[in-house]
């Protein structure tokens, strides 16, 4: 649905829209792409001094059971701050919320600039409907209408979605798993954050209302020789085969543990977003044990069915997926996670260095991250067949 109101709309109907961060007015911030999975609605208003503004936005929230964090989510987006603040912080919860987009830029990306509009995005961030204040039947009563209308996340697409995630068993042998979670438990795991970009510079944090999770590193080289020949073997051939991508290197050796006691999780995120992630191009995810629930893996983009690797074997999937970790209810799962990507991400690595804050790891190079450290020529430079046989 769509009222064109000059020839210079930026938004297309059925195509993506472009990803923006900004900060929320009160405390916080949004990114459009942690949204994707549900159905978006992003309401240009304009100025918050507009009376108009008020007044469409009482009519579009006035049946608030439209909205759920799980389904739709609304995000009023304002082109200047308002005198109180604290309105607009009272009727945010967590399916609304209202952005500061004080310079104009959000609303210029998305044709609104002057011509205040509400958009209605798909799970996957497609337009799906751009409606303006002037449109005929009522912008408020249209939006409404076409929100009622609006199916079951996991019917979005009238058929059932199946997330893009190759599941392999049996890549680690039962004695391997035993002896990872052992070797957890003796030495015991840190505190695990994520990366966050701040200023210009990656860094670590942590905060347990969006990851909960305690991590180990694994150093010793025949405990990672292990590991590592065991993935080279059985998983690689895998990933070529399905994916055609011949991995070179692989980013973390660890053993993570999810637990129910401290409510283990890890929401909504893509791994490859910051600079210090960049390079990277699949999560391997392999467990450890079975017996466990919650933990499980979903992919919001294409619907809430979990996804679990089997005792040994591996879930793998492209860095750029969004997906989540949901809350533990029993037990603990061990995992083994890492990143795989090959010798140009492994230069994009190194040249993200710069935008690394001096607090965390600064890569390298050299052998360390290598699959196949014995070859003294990169995989770019040999055929495939012979590196394969290498390890």
């Amino acid at each position: 649905m769509s009222q064109d109101s000059g020839g210079d709309r930026a938004i297309i109907l059925g195509d993506p829209v472009p990803w923006f961060s900004a900060p929320l007015i009160g405390e916080g911030a949004f990114s459009l792409q942690v949204a994707a999975g549900r159905w978006v609605v992003l309401s240009f208003l304009g100025s918050p001094d507009d009376p108009k503004a008020k007044e469409e936005l009482t009519k579009l929230l006035h049946d608030a059971r439209l909205f759920h964090e799980d389904r739709i989510v609304f995000y009023g987006i304002f082109t200047a701050p308002p005198r109180d603040p604290s309105y607009y912080v009272a009727l945010s919860t967590f399916a609304i919320s209202f952005i500061a987009d004080y310079d104009g830029a959000i609303t210029r990306a998305f044709g609104a600039a002057g011509r205040p509009r509400t958009i209605v995005l798909d799970p996957m961030l497609r337009a799906i409907a751009d409606i303006p204040w002037d449109f005929p039947e009522g912008h408020a009563k249209t939006v409404r209408t076409v929100l009622s209308a609006l199916p079951p996340v996991d019917d979005s697409a009238g058929v059932p979605l199946t997330a893009p995630v190759l599941t392999v068993p049996r890549i680690f042998d039962f004695p391997t798993c035993d002896f990872l979670i052992q070797f957890y438990e003796k030495l015991g795991g840190n505190e695990s954050g994520f990366l966050f970009d701040k200023d210009g510079q990656t860094s670590t944090v942590v905060d347990h209302r969006l990851k909960r999770r305690n991590d180990l590193s694994v150093l010793h080289p025949q405990v990672r020789d292990v590991i590592r020949g065991q993935i080279v073997r059985r998983l690689l051939p895998a990933i070529d085969r399905f994916f055609q991508f011949q991995a070179t290197r692989m980013d973390r050796y660890i053993v993570a543990c999810y637990d129910s006691a401290t409510g283990g999780h890890f929401y909504r995120h893509r791994d490859n977003i910051n600079a210090g992630g960049q390079h990277r191009r699949f999560a391997v995810t392999i467990n450890l044990n079975g017996e466990y629930d919650g933990g499980d893996l979903i992919f919001p983009e294409f619907g809430t069915r979990p996804y679990r690797a089997p005792h040994g074997g591996a879930v793998v999937f492209s860095c750029g997926a969004l997906h989540q970790v949901t809350p533990m209810t029993r037990g603990k799962r061990y995992a083994f996670l890492a990143f795989l990507y090959g010798e140009a991400d492994a230069r994009l690595r190194e040249h993200n260095n710069a935008r690394i804050a001096q607090s965390e790891f600064r890569y390298s190079g050299g052998d360390s991250d290598r699959l196949f450290p014995a070859l003294e020529r990169t995989a770019e430079e040999m055929p495939a067949e012979p590196a394969r046989r290498a390890g």
